[in-house]
């Protein structure tokens, strides 16, 4: 008992059924890649270098174990930099379900920390990810095959707009009047400001749908379309309006990515937060050769969400962070 007699809250918030369900859908997971012949594997929750994305921030831990005095280590937004260090060491295709944390809101659909779901196909590129990934979800959600729609279409057929050449002016109106959001000066936001409010609630009702072909200036880990260099060979699922995953024909260019990295920290000082080391282990495993592969990351307890229709994430974690 706590100090004022009132006995915590200990249980679990979700339901024994559901408990059932998330070990079920592990099991098929699990299934689906050994069948592939995707190996399983494993990498640590806790690294001495991170991301520098602009929009993703991650948790931090100090530690006595490295260098002198206490070094900040960060909890791993997803496993992509040590799976890809394995993948230019010859791993051959690989698959891990790990948790994954993300200093990020609280609520409907997220919690600070995650269950994910992360591959790589070597010889893939992102279109034939994207049928894999189309596969898998036909056999957990039992979906009917997804559709596939440009980021560019998807901006033509609900806001009557290019996105890909409308002019910043523009695109700041239309987030003031019809998305009610505020004043940004940065043209990426305000595209992810209009479709988050205006395009994504909306989407996929009935059946998942795959975005792709997203901006060059949101190409994070992706390689620059050969066939169009205004976008990047990149796409997201969604379902029911929630983002479910991010894959990416992968980058190989250690330069380039570490250009990229650079430009991060840029964007990030300018919007006053706090520049990311650049993780030279992760460089240095692409100037070795990082093989032609693509990858994608799939938040499982969304997934489950959706598979049982809950209308929060929470109703299918045994603890979120409220009572963790």
């Amino acid at each position: 008992m706590n100090s004022d007699n009132i006995e915590p809250d200990w249980r679990p918030s979700t339901s024994q059924d559901a408990l059932r369900a998330r070990a079920q859908m592990l099991t098929s997971i699990r299934s689906f890649f050994q069948q592939k012949n995707v190996l399983e594997v494993d990498t640590p929750s806790l690294s001495q270098c991170t991301i520098t994305d602009v929009y993703l921030e991650p948790m931090t831990s100090k530690c006595q174990c490295i260098g002198q005095g206490k070094a900040p280590l960060y909890l791993q937004t997803s496993p992509e930099f040590a799976m890809k260090r394995m993948l230019a060491s010859g791993s051959g295709c690989i698959y891990q379900i790990c948790r994954a944390f993300r200093d990020d809101e609280l609520g409907r659909f997220h919690n600070p920390e995650f269950l994910m779901l992360e591959w790589y196909r070597v010889g893939f590129d992102h279109k034939q990810l994207m049928s894999e990934m189309d596969e898998l979800l036909m056999l957990v959600l039992e979906s009917e095959p997804a559709d596939r729609v440009s980021y560019q279409q998807l901006f033509f057929d609900t806001l009557q707009l290019d996105p890909l050449t409308v002019s910043d002016d523009v695109l700041n109106q239309l987030v003031l009047s019809k998305a009610n959001g505020p004043d940004l000066d940065d043209r990426d936001q305000n595209l992810q400001c209009l479709f988050s409010t205006l395009i994504e609630p909306n989407i996929a009702p009935s059946k998942p749908i795959m975005v792709y072909d997203f901006p060059a200036s949101q190409s994070a880990l992706a390689r620059l379309s050969t066939s169009d260099p205004r976008v990047a060979d990149r796409f997201e699922v969604y379902y029911r309006g929630v983002e479910l995953a991010n894959g990416f024909h992968e980058l190989k260019d250690a330069d380039e990515q570490r250009q990229r990295f650079l430009d991060d920290n840029a964007q990030r000082k300018r919007l006053n937060k706090s520049t990311k080391p650049l993780d030279e282990r992760f460089l240095a495993a692409l100037t070795s050769g990082l093989p032609n592969c693509a990858g994608v990351a799939l938040g499982l307890d969304r997934l489950l969400m959706l598979k049982l229709n809950k209308p929060s994430i929470s109703d299918v974690l045994p603890f979120p962070l409220d009572i963790a």
